[in-house]
């Protein structure tokens, strides 16, 4: 059964910078993606940014380009999220996220808080 464990989350001031893991494990994931969402309070999920787990083709949402870092690291099966010049905007609950490409996301993390202070 795939599990997806996120960390990282935390309080950080506006400027600062987090890095968010998410450790994926209960499968081969070679012909996956995976993703990194974030809901604020009171809004819907969007999505933040991804990547193939083979090739490592990346994409983010307008919000954060230049801003943030999707990584990969294939023999610990971890996906990374380096933010920076981080915003209270930024503020949310951070989900990863996986499932096959081309297809839905089927599985995901319990989600990591991210705090941004102004």
């Amino acid at each position: 059964q795939v599990q997806l464990v996120e960390s990282g989350g935390g309080l950080v001031q506006a400027g600062g910078s987090l890095r968010l893991s998410c450790a994926a494990s209960g499968r081969t994931f070679s012909n996956y993606v995976m993703g990194w969402f974030r809901q604020a309070a009171g809004k819907d999920r969007e999505f933040v940014a991804h990547i193939y787990w083979s090739g490592g083709s990346t994409a983010y949402a307008d919000s954060v380009k230049g801003r943030f870092t999707i990584s990969r690291d294939n023999a610990k099966n971890t996906v990374y999220l380096q933010m920076t010049s981080l915003k209270p905007e930024d503020t949310a609950v951070y989900y990863c996220a996986t499932g096959v490409v081309g297809k839905r996301y089927d599985y995901w993390g319990q989600g990591t808080q991210v705090t941004v202070s102004s």
